[in-house]
């Protein structure tokens, strides 16, 4: 049986992201209590947070802080 041949121009695969941890580095957006999306900085949380609560003003969202382990309220 043959095996098969790794290209170099393959990309590397994405390391799954665990809804269920929280990140640990940079600032994650919080949803109704569960791990969404991860950003490098508050300012890229905050602005896909405000954009949901927009859309969607019953929504309970939170930025997290990895390096401080903090929660805050998006109001």
């Amino acid at each position: 049986m043959k095996k098969p041949i790794l290209s170099i121009d393959e990309p590397e695969r994405k390391k799954a992201v665990r809804a269920d941890r929280p990140p640990t580095e940079g600032f994650a957006t919080i949803v109704d209590g569960h791990f969404k999306s991860e950003f490098d900085t508050t300012d890229g949380a905050e602005a896909a947070g405000r954009a949901l609560k927009s859309g969607y003003p019953m929504l309970q969202i939170e930025i997290y802080d990895a390096d401080k382990k903090v929660r805050t309220l998006l109001s």
